[in-house]
Formats: structure tokens, C-alpha cells, sequence
């Protein structure tokens, strides 16, 4: 088996409490090759998960946060992680309007990362204002070098949630470098708050665990704008003008 496949889902913490549940996997074989990028297998599994449980809280009529607390447990660190991102980005209070909040939360390396996505939707574009964070990776040693990761982190994976296709056109990669595979601009760059959780625990990486959670979070944050969910990166609202 692809350990990459599964790698972030097969001991999530939204599992613990199903007792009932079924597990499929399946491993397409394609002739293009697939290798890793930054957190590996877990930026996909964290998308698929947190889109997921999103979409059950919704279809439980259940608050984002509430639902996945009530799965996670105030308590553990993944509900610590997430009640703090969301209380620092003012979950639950009064937005700008034409604005709305997506949350998200992943565990990847030994550490714990929650985020709070504000979006908005201006001539058709998807723009995110901020992204705020909860990281609970033990002790942290190196706080501004924590600090750094995780914006560097939010920047790659805006990049891949917002821009980050390739096309294949007869046999070949049309994309050759940045003048047709675009990144992140500097005014697409969202404000970014980086909060601390010194829990402890076994001290755990801090060069990826804050990629996973931003496609979802942003994704679940055009949900509750749109009404559109977006399972397929990257992004992409339907009758966008």
C-alpha cells in the first residue's frame, strides 16, 4: 500500500470515537509521474478530511467548530488548537460583509496546526484576507523561526489552492516556468496570525504541518460565502465573473 495515500487520515482524531466505519483504498497507476511536495501525502488527505467534516457539520445544521469539537473533545490538543484559532480570528462575531470564515485543523509530523481562513469573493476572484493559526508542536524552541515557517508554509499552499495546475497537452507539461505557472503575488498575500500552544508534548516538525489545513480552511470559508463546495484543487468557483 501507498503509505502517502493514507498518511494523515488513517489515525485521525475524528476516527477514534467511529466505531463503525469502512476503509477502501484505491491506487490508480498513471503514466505521468507523481512525487511529493511540501507535507507529502498530507496535502491531499487533510483536503478530502476537512471538506468532509465540514460538509457533515452542515448537514447536521451544527456550528463548524462546535461539530468538530464535539468528534475531537475540548480538551485534546486538536480541540485546544482549534478553539484558540478560533477565538483569536473571532469566530462567531460580526464579519465585513461579503466575507466569511473557514476552519480547519490537521495533525502532520508530530505536530498539531488549526487555522481560521476570512475570504471573499471580489470580481470573481477568490481573495484571502487572513489566515489565522493555532500550532501546537510540544516546545517550541525557536519562536520567530516557527513564526516563519508556518507564513512560508500559507504561501506554498495559496499557491497550489489557488493557482497550482498543470496541463498536459500531447505528452507534455504545457507550464514552463513562472510566466505561465503562477504563484502567489505579493497583494494575494494574507495577513497572517501565528499563535503558540506550549503544551508539552513531544516536540514534533515545523517545516510543513501548516500546509494541509489552508486549502480546506479556505475551502470551507467559500461554503459558507457561495454555497458552492469545491472538492478539486485548485480552487475554482462556478460562474465566476
Amino acid at each position: 500500500m501507498d503509505e502517502t495515500s493514507v498518511e494523515g487520515v488513517k489515525d485521525s482524531p475524528y476516527l477514534h470515537g467511529v466505531a463503525d466505519r469502512r476503509v477502501s483504498l484505491h491506487s490508480p497507476e498513471s503514466d505521468v509521474p507523481v512525487l511529493w511536495w511540501r507535507s507529502v501525502g498530507n496535502t491531499h488527505t487533510a483536503f478530502v478530511m476537512e471538506s468532509m467534516i465540514d460538509e457533515l457539520a452542515h448537514a447536521a445544521g451544527a456550528d463548524g467548530l462546535a461539530y468538530r469539537l464535539a468528534l475531537l473533545g475540548e480538551t485534546s490538543r486538536h480541540g485546544a488548537a482549534l478553539r484558540l484559532a478560533a477565538e483569536k480570528a473571532g469566530w462567531g462575531k460580526p464579519l465585513p460583509a461579503g466575507h466569511a470564515l473557514g476552519l480547519a485543523v490537521h495533525e502532520s509530523f508530530g505536530s498539531i496546526v488549526a487555522q481560521v481562513a476570512q475570504v471573499s469573493v471580489e470580481s470573481g476572484r477568490i481573495r484571502v484576507h487572513q489566515v489565522t493559526c493555532a500550532v501546537d508542536c510540544g516546545t517550541p524552541v525557536n519562536p520567530l523561526g516557527i513564526e516563519a515557517q508556518v507564513q512560508s508554509s500559507i504561501a506554498f499552499a495559496l499557491t497550489a489552492a489557488l493557482h497550482g495546475k498543470l496541463t498536459l497537452q500531447d505528452g507534455k507539461v504545457v507550464e514552463s516556468n513562472f510566466h505561465d505557472y503562477r504563484l502567489l503575488r505579493m497583494f494575494e498575500m494574507p495577513k497572517v496570525a501565528v499563535h503558540l500552544i506550549k503544551s508539552g508534548a513531544r516536540m514534533g516538525g515545523i517545516g510543513e504541518p501548516a500546509v494541509p489545513p489552508v486549502a480546506p480552511a479556505v475551502a470551507n470559508a467559500l461554503f459558507a460565502l457561495t454555497k458552492q463546495r469545491l472538492r478539486a484543487l485548485p480552487l475554482t468557483l462556478e460562474n465566476a465573473s
